[in-house]
């Protein structure tokens, strides 16, 4: 079974190596990990099909939806979450935040806050399973999820 891993890892200065580890659990738990940098390419163009049909050929996706440049997860990471629910694929969104976003996040413009429970927006927490912790987390519950399936 394949897995695509969203996230805004990929903008880290050891990206390659993140994704290697995140792969390397990935087997741990009997999954083969498709990394977004598994693409090696440089054009944007390139790197949006060649994650899309990563997330084609994948049979779930785990997401890091941790807060990136802000309080929201990564946009490219919704996006692909927002993608794969789309095709049906199941997806396992991991975050270390579990307050509601009613209690953490501000707004200096006066907008208002998702008031639902979630610490993510609601669109994330309704479309995917929830877990609170580190990606081996999500790949814990997902190989869980697997075996009640069969």
């Amino acid at each position: 079974m394949k897995v695509y891993l969203a996230g805004w890892d990929v903008f880290k200065p050891d990206a390659l190596e993140t994704g290697n580890h995140l792969k390397l659990l990935c087997k741990k738990y009997g999954f083969e990990g498709l990394y977004p940098l598994d693409n090696e390419c440089d054009n944007s163009r390139d790197i949006y099909t060649g994650n899309i049909e990563l997330i084609k050929k994948s049979d779930f996706v785990i997401a890091n939806v941790n807060s990136f440049r802000g309080y929201e997860p990564d946009s490219g990471t919704s996006f692909e979450i927002g993608y794969a629910a789309a095709l049906n694929k199941p997806v396992i969104a991991y975050l270390s935040e579990s307050r509601p976003m009613i209690e953490w996040v501000k707004d200096e413009n006066g907008y208002s806050i998702e008031n639902f429970g979630y610490p993510v927006n609601l669109m994330i927490a309704e479309g995917a399973v929830l877990v609170i912790g580190t990606a081996e987390d999500a790949l814990k519950k997902l190989s869980e999820l697997q075996q009640a399936l069969q």
